[in-house]
């Protein structure tokens, strides 16, 4: 392969991870508008962002085993085709239920990022694969964190349907760009699709997943979050029983339950913890109102482009996640990532002043954010046959998944207990947004500490070349 068509398939590939992250905070801004806007109470309205959450977690590993079965480049193609689909019918709809259909197809996209990453180990040169799965997998975090800011300006200066047409645009092009420029991967596995493994997935994921982000609202004691999560314990106890009787399983659950592949997977689980904290709390402070004497009192369109260098800086330490792990392995880059995590949460703790020190707390999070996710996929495929890398790396991203679901859920609950009252309004109160800090500071720690549970791997001796964009 010539060294400009790996450099297309790299760009072409990264821009759309970054599309699909995007659609996770494409509706951010609109939260406290969409009851108005469709005409529900702001307990149904929320489903807008709740399926969406629940459809990308679920999609990652059915996604990639499907693409290890029927080719990569076809079912990347079929994800956005769904996201394509799922914007139009939002775009088109100021109905609550169509508005869900349309966000759940919305996050089928996140499927594409697993698809990128596992094309490019087939498609790419070995001296080039960790520089571009690195930026793949940084496209997780960047997308949302530049995709906040710019739905933040849209929201404000447009009808709010603008939103999903642009987000129609984006698939066509990125669809576009990959029949112009991705061939479809040699490599697959035959065998026959697990639906019942499919769906039993689809099914205990949804159990678990809906109590943590609906906990706060119905009560984490309630039959029906009780009921829920019970019920999801069941269900994925006999998903996994039956996945490991079946000859050719959904995911292989002897694959996940090596040593690097658990522990990875675990630490990610922490990672997409934390970094979901900064999305959650930043925004607050920066909007809160100046008079309670710690707030900032931003719009929203400025607390949005006060984060937008976080998901710069992610994007540009993709290159540097390579080096370090071409140098030292990806264990230690993994680890690395958690100790910037851990170092920008205790900055932001002490030093939370003004807009300046906030920002500096989230580009330094960010940049761990950034190394921390390009060394993820790295540690998997060093541990995974190649026919086996779309769907361990979905199964990889659907616990980065979890980890923002259960943060959403735990943040969410903190800043809702911890709050003053000043005049009309009820914020979180300074000490509410030093503890999610807190919390988001030793979840990176936990996960430094599964890290270092990962076998110690030689690292190669010379540096290649990281991806170039």
């Amino acid at each position: 392969m010539t060294h400009r068509g790996g450099r297309a398939i790299v760009v072409v590939l990264a821009s759309c991870g970054l599309v699909a992250s995007f659609m996770q905070t494409l509706v951010v801004p609109l939260i406290p508008a969409f009851p108005q806007l469709l005409n529900a109470t702001a307990t149904d309205a929320s489903w807008v962002v709740t399926v969406t959450l629940l459809a990308g977690a679920v999609i990652t590993p059915v996604a990639g085993r499907l693409g290890d079965l029927y080719g990569k480049r076809r079912i990347l193609l079929a994800s956005l085709g769904v996201l394509v689909i799922g914007s139009v019918i939002s775009a088109l709809t100021s109905s609550l239920a169509l508005m869900v259909v349309g966000r759940g197809l919305q996050g089928c996209a996140m499927g594409v990022i697993p698809l990128g990453i596992s094309i490019m180990r087939d498609e790419l040169p070995p001296e080039r694969v960790s520089g571009a799965v690195s930026l793949m997998s940084a496209t997780l975090g960047v997308g949302g964190a530049i995709g906040l800011p710019l739905a933040a300006v849209v929201a404000e200066n447009a009808d709010w349907h603008v939103l999903f047409w642009g987000s129609a645009a984006l698939g066509v092009a990125c669809a576009a760009l990959i029949f112009r420029y991705v061939g479809e991967s040699p490599l697959r596995t035959p065998a026959p699709f697990d639906y019942a493994g499919a769906f039993g997935l689809v099914a205990g994921l949804t159990g678990l997943l809906l109590p943590i982000v609906k906990g706060g609202e119905w009560g984490w004691g309630s039959p029906a979050t009780l009921g829920c999560a019970a019920a999801a314990v069941v269900v994925l106890l006999a998903w996994g029983w039956y996945q490991r009787r079946r000859r050719d399983p959904l995911v292989d659950l002897r694959v996940s339950a090596r040593r690097p592949v658990l522990f990875t997977n675990l630490a990610s689980i922490l990672v997409g913890f934390s970094m979901y904290a900064m999305a959650l709390s930043f925004p607050q402070l920066l909007q809160a109102p100046s008079a309670t004497g710690y707030g900032l009192g931003q719009t929203m369109v400025e607390a949005g482009l006060s984060l937008a260098p976080n998901g710069l800086v992610m994007m540009a330490l993709s290159p540097v996640s390579a080096r370090i792990t071409n140098r030292y392995g990806a264990r230690t880059t993994l680890m690395t990532g958690s100790i910037v995590i851990a170092v920008g949460y205790v900055f932001a703790i002490l030093l939370m002043d003004n807009v300046a020190e906030l920002i500096a707390a989230s580009v330094i999070i960010g940049a761990g954010v950034g190394i921390a996710y390009a060394a993820m996929p790295a540690l998997i495929m060093g541990s995974v046959p190649l026919t086996e890398t779309a769907s361990a790396n979905g199964l990889n991203s659907l616990m980065r998944s979890v980890g923002t679901s259960t943060s959403s859920a735990v943040m969410a609950t903190l800043l809702a207990q911890l709050t003053i009252t000043v005049g009309a309004l009820t914020v979180p109160s300074l000490t509410g947004f030093r503890t999610t800090f807190a919390v988001a500071a030793v979840a990176a720690l936990i996960g430094l500490g599964l890290t270092a549970l990962v076998p110690r791997v030689r690292a190669k001796t010379a540096a290649p070349e990281p991806a170039a964009v």
